[in-house]
């Protein structure tokens, strides 16, 4: 395949297989829309750069090659447990979704996780964190971020958003993920997502995120 020099002919085909990839797109999965696209931007890119050279078809080869390995950053562990955590939690508000930075994460509020003032798991939040705890590789790490609603001062509510956090990494402990894998945080009041003067968004606000995500691949050099 030979891409023409001529600048703007160049971009009508790259706009062209954008679209196509994004039609594509629509019946896969996540690892395979990562994987794909990945795929079709570095396809795209290294016929570009191989064209200056007058070898545009190793170029997109070699780009999307690239961009293949670049973009699966998803991998099927991950989605599997993506999937299962949408079932665990369909229904109950409980928001399961993939980060930008290829980490899944799972935000539970009130309603699961914490009463005003308490940091002791509530006993409908268990099932949740059986299915997350369930089948996790050893080398997955988890964080968990513990938030308060405005109510109180920060001297009492950074300490609480912190035993939030490791009152969910204590009992997935005892679900067989080993306390050190598991990092705690707690954020207070300072990361709202909802308005604290109502108690429905108080109570929006009084959540635990659950992140997972798999180590960076290791580097050569």
């Amino acid at each position: 395949m030979t891409l023409p020099r001529h600048p703007s002919l160049r971009s009508v085909i790259a706009l062209a297989a954008a679209a196509t990839l994004a039609t594509a797109c629509q019946n896969m999965s996540e690892r395979e829309k990562g994987t794909a696209t990945g795929a079709g931007v570095g396809a795209i890119l290294g016929a570009a750069i191989g064209s200056n050279s007058n070898n545009a078809g190793k170029g997109a080869v070699i780009g999307g090659a690239v961009g293949a390995v670049a973009g699966n950053l998803w991998s099927k562990r991950m989605e599997d447990k993506r999937k299962a955590m949408e079932q665990a939690t369909k229904g109950t508000g409980i928001a399961v979704t993939r980060t930008a930075d290829n980490q899944l994460k799972v935000n539970v509020p009130s309603d699961f996780s914490f009463d005003v003032g308490r940091s002791d798991v509530k006993g409908n939040m268990s099932p949740v964190l059986d299915e997350f705890a369930r089948g996790l590789d050893p080398s997955m790490q988890v964080r968990v971020v513990g938030h308060t609603d405005s109510t109180g001062s920060d001297a009492i509510n950074n300490p609480l958003s912190v035993r939030r956090a490791e009152a969910v990494r204590d009992y997935i402990s005892t679900k067989g993920v080993a306390g050190t894998r598991v990092a705690t945080e707690g954020h207070g009041a300072r990361e709202p997502v909802a308005d604290n003067a109502s108690v429905a968004g108080r109570a929006q606000n009084r959540r635990v995120e659950i992140f997972l995500r798999e180590p960076a691949p290791a580097g050569g050099g």
